[in-house]
């Protein structure tokens, strides 16, 4: 699933970033998740956007822009 930063000016929202992560927080520690949970999947998510952000800087813009 992607998810449409480009398109959604609501993604940009500093207020409804940090209300989501507080929630995705809480959500995983009372599944049982340690901290050190969290963290590596904090770690993986941001792997994943350096992962993206260098592809789409060896393809030029055009392809960021067809990613859905």
């Amino acid at each position: 699933m992607a998810l449409p930063f480009g398109d959604t000016s609501g993604a940009r929202d500093s207020r409804a970033l940090a209300i989501l992560a507080k929630t995705i927080y809480r959500e995983l520690r009372s599944s049982g998740f340690e901290a050190k949970d969290v963290v590596a999947l904090a770690s993986e998510l941001l792997g994943q956007v350096t992962s993206e952000t260098r592809e789409q800087r060896a393809d030029g813009p055009s392809r960021s822009r067809s990613r859905t």
